[in-house]
């Protein structure tokens, strides 16, 4: 049996979280609810969340309910909220040839940057709602994604929202015992917070180790083939002489592992486990739960190779409940009433297209 790998595991609360939670939420690019997870671990209730994977919404539904929105460019409305939360994919866009367009009557700029990028659907809903707090997850690379112009476009497009939002990397080290660093992105509604920003709240120090997360037994099909190995060990040696860095990671209990990706269904040699073997092994599907900082009854129903792409996507949930809680807190949704930006009569403008 694995060594429990948290001392106060997030509850997930199956079927939504109570009717008389501290604040609602919508769940966009829900992926299999790890910002859920965390977001009802601190009180929220979930009023509607979006997911596009079928497979994905398959995990979701066995552990929440079903998602109510499959593709975000078909949700025209949403339901009243106090925090927009999306873990949105990071797309290429340019907002260059500004003057060329303008020059042939063309759209440009913000408008011509929005079309095929999904960000832009998150600002069509947030300018329909304006919802107090808006919460946002992305890769640690985002600010520097396309020379920065993705970064701008992003914190330029909140600004005019009425968001004053601020961002920080966070490792997810300090909660399960990976390195995982990601974009967090929080923005406060001026019409309800007169400009104030949001401060993030200290990381813990410390952090635990691969033993925590570990099952002692385990299916011997999780063993890498002598081929596979070999290939592997071959293919570092040469990068290595090369001067790359490509190569896998081996590790033991008392260590910290690499990112999980999506691909580790493929070979697993970002996270390679040290057994008695001659080969080392990959993580199970249930250890890469555990990784993710999901809590032990959280339902695995798809195939492994299913399960290892999710939990590559997914978010830490232990970082969305620790940010969760200051959200809570100086989003004041303990009050008994939270007057949304769409009642203020003085309104911001609209989303300016430059």
């Amino acid at each position: 049996m694995a060594v429990p790998f948290r001392l106060r595991p997030v509850q997930l609360r199956r079927g939504g979280a109570s009717a008389r939670g501290a604040f609602r939420f919508v769940d966009l690019f829900a992926g299999i609810g790890g910002i859920r997870g965390g977001l009802e671990a601190v009180g929220g209730k979930c009023v509607y969340s979006v997911e596009v994977d079928r497979f994905a919404r398959e995990t979701y539904g066995a552990n929440f309910d079903e998602c109510q929105g499959m593709d975000i460019k078909d949700v025209e409305d949403l339901p009243d909220h106090e925090v927009l939360a999306a873990g949105f994919p990071c797309q290429p866009f340019s907002i260059a040839g500004v003057s060329k367009k303008l020059s042939l009557g063309r759209q440009h700029g913000f408008k011509d940057a929005k079309q095929g990028n999904l960000f832009f659907e998150i600002t069509r809903l947030l300018q329909r709602k304006r919802p107090p707090v808006v919460f946002l997850e992305n890769v640690k690379n985002l600010v520097t994604h396309d020379s920065g112009r993705t970064f701008r476009v992003i914190m330029s497009s909140l600004d005019q929202l009425g968001y004053e939002a601020v961002q920080r990397v966070i490792d997810a080290r300090h909660w399960v015992p990976q390195h995982r660093e990601r974009t967090f992105i929080i923005g406060l509604h001026r019409s309800v917070y007169g400009g104030r920003a949001f401060d993030f709240p200290d990381e813990p120090s410390g952090g635990p180790t691969l033993r925590s997360i570990l099952d002692w037994e385990y299916d011997p099909k999780y063993v890498l083939t002598d081929h596979l190995w070999n290939y592997l060990q071959q293919y570092a040696k040469k990068h290595k002489a090369a001067g790359n860095g490509f190569g896998f990671g081996l590790f033991g209990p008392g260590d910290v592992a690499r990112t999980l990706s999506a691909r580790y269904y493929k070979d697993g040699s970002e996270i390679l486990i040290r057994t008695r073997d001659p080969q080392p092994r990959r993580l199970t599907p249930r250890e890469c739960a555990r990784l993710m900082g999901f809590p032990e009854d959280f339902k695995i129903v798809v195939s492994d190779t299913q399960a290892y792409r999710q939990f590559g996507n997914a978010v830490v949930v232990p970082i969305i409940e620790h940010l969760g809680r200051s959200i809570v807190g100086q989003g004041g949704f303990k009050r008994e009433q939270l007057r949304l930006p769409s009642d203020v009569d003085a309104r911001e403008p609209a989303l300016q297209r430059r």
